[in-house]
């Protein structure tokens, strides 16, 4: 009789038991027909929809200039991590497409600060295919001096126009 009376109980206790989600476990909303993880749907909230990397501006692929030192077109070390980062995001989206555009300041013969703009938009995209990016994604063009950013003429206006932007297409 003893272990009748236990057996109920336990199976009595254990049908009063509620279930309660595991954390990430994903529950349908029935509300509103989306999923949301266990976490969101017991405090009562959507889940936030998610930024676009390349315009959230506390993520590394907002920032789309590579700034290079008088008369060089080495990309420097402090900007290797910005274009590795914009190679992965290339590689992780195929169909994404880049102009890559060389900068010089006004220093130099229009022709030298042509190819000098070429050789810099060419060694980011040399360093973004070493990092995952196909050739087919990226474009380099070279606009010289034509397009400066900054129209001071002291150091600071040159450092300034010494440059390759990263411009996606769509933008």
């Amino acid at each position: 009789m003893k272990r009748v009376l236990c057996v109920l109980l336990i199976g009595l206790l254990s049908a009063c038991a509620s279930k309660t989600p595991k954390p990430g476990a994903d529950v349908e909303d029935k509300s509103v027909g989306t999923t949301r993880s266990a976490a969101e749907a017991s405090q009562g909230r959507q889940a936030e929809p998610s930024l676009n990397p390349l315009t959230d501006p506390s993520n590394v692929l907002s920032r789309r200039s590579v700034y290079f030192d008088f008369d060089s077109y080495v990309v420097k070390d402090e900007f290797r991590s910005l274009v590795v980062a914009h190679a992965h995001y290339l590689r992780d989206n195929p169909s994404a497409r880049v102009l890559l555009q060389g900068n010089a300041d006004e220093r130099g013969s229009r022709e030298y600060n042509l190819a000098l703009g070429q050789r810099r938009a060419d060694a980011v995209r040399h360093a973004m295919t070493l990092s995952g990016a196909r050739e087919s994604q990226i474009e380099s063009v070279s606009l010289g001096e034509e397009k400066p950013r900054a129209t001071g003429h002291d150091e600071a206006s040159w450092a300034e126009n010494r440059r390759t932007d990263i411009r996606y297409q769509g933008e």
